[in-house]
């Protein structure tokens, strides 16, 4: 759908549940094409877009990694799908206005998946960004003109490399049980389902490239042992010397070890293998604007003001970032999650924070609401889901309790901007007012944004 809409022309896709395109039937080519052409977008995987004009005045569109708006590239066409083609960048011939190839700091870039955007200027990367979001809400959110604001500007990143606390590289056994001593530790190339051996990775932190080190040593020492492949797991984790107020870092190398992580004056632990978002320097900026956001008046009526809700419901609460970092903005905090593991640490994650207003229960995916017992015209309800988003039996659920408000954050924009459609169009959704959309940046160099979105139900 994107290539279409970005281009103006016809292409007939299928869409997912979790708002992503895809065709049904791939056609590769048997022989590679090589070719030039200008690139005239760049897709919100981060990947540019151009228009091949071929023999008899045919068209064919073409997708071009690590290719920027403005680039005259000459690429390599691998295989042809129903509606585009795939291609792998040759050599930009004349660089778009924006491209900076003296910003790019990974000897690996054109050929590791992880990033896509290093040769852009940071701004030029928010900028796009928030274009990913005004597209996805274009596309998939459905609604009348005037009910979606304005996309806010993208809040960026402190850190744009050595951010990442999280890396899972991996390897590959071969088959024929061969298996040589130089085996490719590190990540997938690009349009291809192989790892490329890759010594460190330059968005993540210093202390996960010095353990990833260690790692790949130990990995081929012991080489010979392993069956079939393998992902490693390298995450950072924080301890406070509370005589001197200094953090000391150390990495986690077993899904089951606990990692401490401290946001703003808050502690977290968690086990490794659990989710926890994995850019330590912006989650402040993120808690913040979502504190802010529970903090808004329900009328801007200066003759009837009304105070923002008094208690706040947090769905999908994981270990208690939102519930714990928010706390002081209401009254009453009830987190809610369907893992009992996940209740567990929340629990544990407010006691050893001093949270006396937090509770956390364990929900049930076909009554998620049934514990809960706080006035929906008095509530606020955070909603993190992973990137699938929310299932009709959730946003159903959400639509008989009717929260006064709604701040939806998303690590996927286009599903996110399918449900805030659900709702809006729904006869019981129809009263919510969208206050802001706005876009958070948790991984530079990539084409990744989250996405917070804020609704109030009007009286």
């Amino acid at each position: 759908m994107e290539l279409r809409e970005s281009l103006g022309l016809h292409v007939d896709v299928k869409t997912t549940e979790d708002g992503k395109s895809f065709i049904l039937e791939q056609q590769p080519t048997t022989e590679f094409r090589y070719t030039e052409l200008y690139i005239a977008k760049l897709s919100s995987t981060g990947d540019g877009i151009g228009v091949d004009k071929l023999e008899g005045g045919t068209t064919e569109i073409v997708v071009v990694p690590y290719s920027i708006p403005g680039d005259l590239v000459k690429v390599k066409i691998y295989k042809r799908l129903e509606h585009y083609s795939l291609a792998d960048l040759e050599v930009v011939l004349s660089g778009g206005h924006h491209r900076d190839d003296s910003l790019v700091r990974c000897k690996y870039f054109t050929k590791c998946a992880g990033c896509q955007l290093q040769m852009l200027p940071y701004e030029e990367q928010l900028r796009h960004k928030r274009e990913v979001i005004v597209r996805a809400y274009r596309n998939f959110c459905k609604v009348s003109d005037g009910v979606i604001p304005e996309i806010g500007d993208t809040i960026g990143s402190p850190l744009q490399y050595g951010y990442r606390t999280k890396l899972t590289p991996h390897f590959d056994v071969p088959r024929n049980g061969h298996v040589p001593t130089d085996t490719p530790i590190g990540f997938t190339q690009k349009g291809r389902s192989f790892v490329i051996d890759i010594e460190e990775c330059p968005i993540g932190t210093p202390a996960l490239n010095e353990a990833y080190k260690k790692e790949r040593i130990r990995v081929r020492d012991n080489i010979y042992s392993y069956k079939r492949g393998a992902t490693l797991l390298l995450r950072e984790s924080l301890e406070m010397d509370e005589t001197t107020n200094e953090t000391k870092k150390s990495v986690c190398i077993d899904s089951k070890d606990t990692v401490t992580e401290y946001i703003d004056r808050y502690r977290f632990k968690y086990p490794a293998g659990d989710f926890f978002q994995c850019n330590s320097s912006v989650l402040p900026r993120v808690t913040e604007y979502v504190n802010s956001q529970l903090k808004l008046r329900l009328s801007n009526d200066e003759y009837k003001p009304a105070p923002a809700p008094k208690y706040l419901v947090d769905a999908y609460c994981g270990s208690g970032l939102f519930s714990i970092t928010c706390n002081e903005s209401v009254e009453e905090v009830i987190g809610v999650e369907i893992s009992p593991k996940s209740v567990a640490c929340a629990t544990s994650n407010a006691q050893d924070n001093n949270i006396a207003n937090a509770e956390f229960v364990l929900g049930d995916a076909a009554v998620i609401f049934r514990k809960i017992r706080t006035p929906p015209n008095e509530t606020s309800m955070i909603l993190d889901p992973p990137r699938k988003g929310c299932d009709n039996n959730f946003l159903n659920q959400l639509l008989d309790y009717l929260p006064r408000r709604i701040v939806y954050v998303s690590c996927n924009v286009h599903t996110q901007a399918r449900d805030l459609g659900y709702i809006l169009k729904d006869p019981r959704g129809l009263k919510y007012h969208v206050n802001s959309i706005r876009g958070f940046d948790f991984f530079p160099q990539t084409h990744h944004v989250e996405s917070v979105a804020v609704l109030t139900l009007q009286d």
